[in-house]
């Protein structure tokens, strides 16, 4: 059974134990980077916010023996767990009243959304681009978000330069950026959890910093990359390092900071940004290709070229 026949026969399991009106649909949808992903989307009557679930974990199960029916039970567990029991309102999202407390952004690569960009509003960042979006809920079980749109900001009658205004206010308070040791990241990941205690948060603990990889992402790991154009977080960050440092792009959702003392070649970390991007990262989670720069003397963080830092420093 190919991946399209598995969701097939899941939604047609779920609506066969689906009660109250509730029903399951294919849902196929054009993700980051223009890629696709086909899962299910859940309605509920009177409910006008739907979960959509996207199968791909489900079918390596599946692939490795969990059965349909099994497979079924949990998606109804999980539905459960997370769906609405009154519809969200609607008329907040027709005036930007509604919803300027909730604006938020995140980064994407700007060659590989094209398409996307096309009809909504953004600002240049290097060779990415941010977009923003409505953050309608946060829960452990994900995020509700509505991508914003030029039409849009049409209806609210505002433009770009507003929402950014809103988005980077939103943004210290809803996702607040986190500087953590790599250490911590890669325990927290393989928990898949956070870790009891303290939670690592080194700008506001800098004393502590003295390894040779951190990582940035926001609170909820959740499109964490766009904390490198959160106001003033890349001068922190230079201040506690003390000391210039690479930014390496190793999804939408974290980055990965090296200090330029770590004396590793610019080379083998664009390799490491590839080799990130080819092996680790799917592919709508991919950021960038190469490494940027951030210089503390001049307070920018530049696009860098190998070959322009190593005859540099050489």
């Amino acid at each position: 059974m190919n991946y399209q026949q598995f969701v097939s026969a899941v939604e047609k399991n779920l609506n066969q134990k689906m009660e109250g009106g509730v029903r399951a649909s294919c849902y196929t949808a054009v993700k980051n980077n223009g890629t696709e992903r086909t899962g299910v989307v859940i309605e509920a009557p009177g409910i006008n916010i739907s979960p959509t679930i996207y199968l791909e974990e489900y079918y390596d199960q599946y692939r490795k023996g969990r059965t349909i029916e099994e497979t079924v039970d949990l998606l109804m567990q999980f539905y459960r767990n997370i769906r609405r029991d009154e519809p969200w309102d609607c008329s907040r999202l027709l005036e930007f009243e509604g919803v300027k407390d909730r604006i938020v952004f995140k980064l994407i690569n700007t060659e590989k959304n094209r398409g996307f960009l096309r009809d909504t509003p953004h600002r240049s960042f290097l060779d990415l681009s941010v977009v923003f979006y409505v953050l309608l809920e946060v829960s452990s079980d994900g995020t509700a978000a509505m991508p914003v749109k030029t039409d849009h900001i049409k209806r609210w009658g505002v433009k770009e330069k507003l929402l950014w205004e809103a988005a980077v206010e939103n943004v210290k308070r809803l996702l607040p950026a986190e500087f953590l040791t790599m250490r911590y990241a890669l325990q927290e990941c393989l928990s898949g959890t956070e870790i009891s205690g303290d939670r690592e948060n080194l700008l506001d603990a800098p004393e502590t910093a003295r390894d040779q990889m951190y990582v940035l992402s926001n609170r909820i790991r959740s499109y964490g990359a766009a904390c490198i154009a959160y106001p003033h977080i890349l001068e922190m960050i230079g201040s506690i390092l003390e000391d210039d440092f690479f930014v390496l792009p190793s999804s939408v959702h974290e980055v990965v900071i090296v200090p330029a003392s770590a004396g590793i070649p610019c080379s083998e970390m664009d390799a490491m940004v590839r080799e990130i991007n080819e092996t680790q990262v799917a592919a709508e989670e991919v950021l960038g290709d190469s490494a940027y720069f951030y210089d503390r003397g001049s307070g920018t963080l530049q696009l860098d070229t190998c070959q322009r830092r190593e005859a540099q420093i050489g």
